[in-house]
């Protein structure tokens, strides 16, 4: 946990305030990693489920906002079933209080339908970053940015 170096000497409010904030960060972070570890693990998309995420979790595209708890599941069950090989690891997740980023890395073959794209059996391995937003200790809201040049291109639908 961080502390601001001034508060290992003197207690006050703002010090509780931070201590508070650095205790929900923490739990957040938590949460986020159990929930998505889950899902990838179990390749369970029910593992987008209420106690985890907001019955309102969003995730933010250049397509338009995918909203509601079983759009955001078919949305991210894509990954499962286009990638019946799916690894997904954490490379960092750090955040303040409900805000959350996650420095990621996904590979998998590309086995199955993915958004409509039928299978190419190409290999991809991409990193990204994702930012989010949680609320009253859930998941609220997600945005994810990766290379989806080097994505498609991986995939074999680029030159």
């Amino acid at each position: 946990m961080f502390l601001y170096a001034g508060c290992t000497q003197t207690k006050n409010e703002e010090c509780d305030a931070l201590a508070k904030t650095n205790s929900q960060t923490e739990k957040n972070i938590e949460i986020y990693k159990s929930a998505w570890n889950a899902f990838f693990e179990t390749r369970d998309s029910s593992a987008i489920n209420t106690d985890s995420f907001d019955e309102q979790v969003t995730a933010v595209t250049a397509e338009g906002n995918v909203a509601g708890i079983e759009a955001f599941r078919e949305y991210y069950g894509n990954y499962l079933s286009g990638f019946s090989d799916a690894e997904f690891k954490f490379i960092d997740v750090f955040g303040q209080g409900d805000k959350i980023v996650k420095h990621w890395n996904f590979k998998g073959t590309h086995d199955g339908e993915l958004f409509g794209i039928p299978a190419t059996n190409n290999k991809v391995d991409i990193n990204g970053t994702t930012i989010v937003l949680m609320k009253d200790g859930r998941i609220l809201q997600e945005q994810d940015f990766f290379d989806n040049y080097s994505f498609l291109k991986q995939l074999g639908l680029l030159q």
